[in-house]
């Protein structure tokens, strides 16, 4: 809870600097602001090795392959990477390149979840035919 308190604290400070700086210097708000969200990202480093942690402990005590939990992982990953860029260009002005990763990110997300369509695909296959 205190973590969240602070990062948020970080990102309105962040946020209010890059405003200030907007007028005046826009190129400089924009470092801002990525500064501001790489920090964030050092500071949730260590909980995120924590849940991976945990997840990988879920795997191995359900019995369930890793193979199902991995797409998983890269999926949500792809989603934050893709929120967080396109949120960012669209602080920069330009939707348009905000769009172009939200594509790109539906078409990598999609592609790292094959195996879970494809495994999925199987296990209907077998149903009808049973």
């Amino acid at each position: 809870m205190t973590e969240a308190i602070q990062i948020a604290a970080a990102c309105v400070t962040a946020a209010l600097l890059a405003l200030l700086l907007k007028k005046g210097t826009p190129e400089l708000a924009a470092l801002v602001t990525l500064a501001a969200v790489a920090a964030v990202f050092l500071a949730l480093s260590g909980f995120l090795g924590q849940l991976l942690d945990f997840l990988q402990e879920l795997s191995q005590k359900t019995g369930v392959s890793q193979e199902l939990f991995t797409p998983l992982y890269k999926t949500v990953g792809i989603a934050l990477v893709v929120r967080i860029g396109g949120s960012l260009c669209r602080d920069a002005g330009e939707s348009g390149l905000a769009a172009v990763i939200e594509t790109a990110g539906a078409v990598c997300a999609l592609l790292v979840a094959l195996p879970l369509l494809r495994m999925a695909l199987s296990v209907l296959l077998e149903l009808m035919n049973a």
